[in-house]
């Protein structure tokens, strides 16, 4: 007999058929291959570029002031909606890096990590009918909250002769009617791509004539190889219709630490706080203030670690474009982003990029990430673990190239 909860759930994670659907996602299916290609090959090291975030710790300055702040009695408390000194290390960052002019107390709201805004955003503004525009591939959280409160979402593909930049003119009236919200990503997850000051202001300008609000993920926006880094807060009008996301993870080292700030319009800031203040209370008051450090020393800190992921990259897409991939260094993020091949040498032929990706980690030991959103895609990602420093970075690296040594492919 089942329990009589499997009758009580709710009807957006799948009603009385939850926990019985029998689909393996994606990223369940590379960890299968991992173990499986791990088992079948003992002793022989897995390249893992399908990792996500950074391979590094924190800097020392910072844990140390995480250490010192932790024993602190005042900060044992909750921190709600955040301490003031964050606030204003996170303007004072956005001045430095963006040139863009903050005010610390109505326009900077602190969050547990991006993923925790982007869930949390879409309860201040979707009512059932509204819309959430989203770009894909990318990353779903704030579609799947969306489609939850009763929202649909609109899917935008970034398409490599686009150079992955969404089409907003594709919109039909009706869609840009019951449109609330518009995310962007840049530099982009997965496609490592990244949006100039035209495109943004394209957007801005599409935000206000259609009254959308932007929803900018920046959390990549410091991994910057080309020119200075870029914020839609910059572009005249923006505050007016955006509001972005900064992270602490993945310029930093911190993203085990889970924490980010939402800034931009005021009014759109002061409803998350609203929404934020009846999810959660709060990071801990001592990672907040060990941030301080980090955002303060941001010049010393996020181009060293931009120079190693830029170092790597260019490794990378030497290997890939001696195989024929049409390979190139992105602007920023740490992904390098390729159309998968339609079969090799060996016999093997690959309908989807999840076939080449399994045929990897099958194959060659390489774990990358697939992506058959919009064209058949793999993502490697530079955040591939290197304990022994330069050395072992090098190492790595030219192991990547041996193993893809001789592969012929047909695209």
């Amino acid at each position: 007999m089942e329990n009589f909860l499997q009758e009580n759930f709710a009807q957006r994670i799948g009603g009385n058929t939850f926990g019985k659907d029998t689909k393996i996602y994606k990223f369940e299916k590379i960890k299968r291959a991992k173990r499986a290609a791990m088992a079948a090959n003992p002793g022989i090291e897995l390249i893992d570029m399908g990792v996500g975030e950074p391979d590094d710790m924190a800097f020392p300055a910072v844990v140390d002031s995480l250490k010192r702040e932790a024993a602190k009695w005042e900060n044992r408390i909750y921190a709600d909606n955040g301490c003031a000194e964050f606030k204003e290390a996170a303007a004072r960052y956005m001045k430095a890096l963006y040139g863009v002019e903050l005010d610390p107390a109505e326009e900077i709201v602190h969050a547990i990590g991006s993923k925790s805004a982007l869930s949390l955003l879409p309860a201040c503004f979707i009512n059932p009918g509204d819309i959430t525009i989203i770009t894909v591939p990318g990353y779903p959280v704030m579609g799947t909250w969306t489609k939850y409160l009763g929202g649909e979402v609109v899917e935008l593909p970034l398409l490599e002769e686009n150079g992955f930049l969404p089409d907003l003119d594709s919109l039909t009236a009706d869609q840009r009617k019951r449109a609330k919200l518009l995310y962007l990503n840049y530099p982009n997850n997965p496609t490592g791509a990244s949006a100039d000051a035209a495109f943004f202001t394209k957007a801005v300008n599409f935000a206000r004539e259609n009254q959308i609000l932007i929803v900018s993920d920046a959390a990549y926006a410091p991994l910057n190889f080309k020119g200075k880094p870029l914020s839609i807060l910059s572009i005249p009008g923006a505050k007016e219709c955006a509001v972005e996301l900064h992270s602490m993870s993945k310029g930093f080292n911190m993203t085990g630490w889970r924490l980010s700030w939402v800034c931009g319009n005021p009014l759109a800031v002061k409803a998350f706080a609203t929404v934020k203040d009846n999810a959660d209370s709060g990071q801990f008051l001592a990672i907040q203030k060990a941030a301080v450090a980090a955002l303060d020393d941001q010049a010393a800190i996020t181009p060293a670690i931009s120079e190693k992921y830029e170092r790597r990259l260019r490794s990378m897409v030497d290997t890939l474009k001696k195989l024929g991939f049409n390979a190139k260094v992105p602007d920023g993020s740490f992904y390098l982003y390729v159309r998968a091949p339609k079969a090799s040498a060996d016999g093997s032929r690959f309908e989807t990029g999840e076939d080449f990706s399994q045929w990897l980690i099958r194959n060659k030991l390489i774990s990358s990430v697939p992506w058959d959103d919009a064209g058949h895609y793999v993502r490697f990602s530079a955040t591939f673990v290197a304990r022994g420093g330069r050395a072992d970075e090098e190492r790595v690296l030219a192991e990547f190239a041996r193993r893809l040594e001789g592969a012929k492919f047909e695209f």
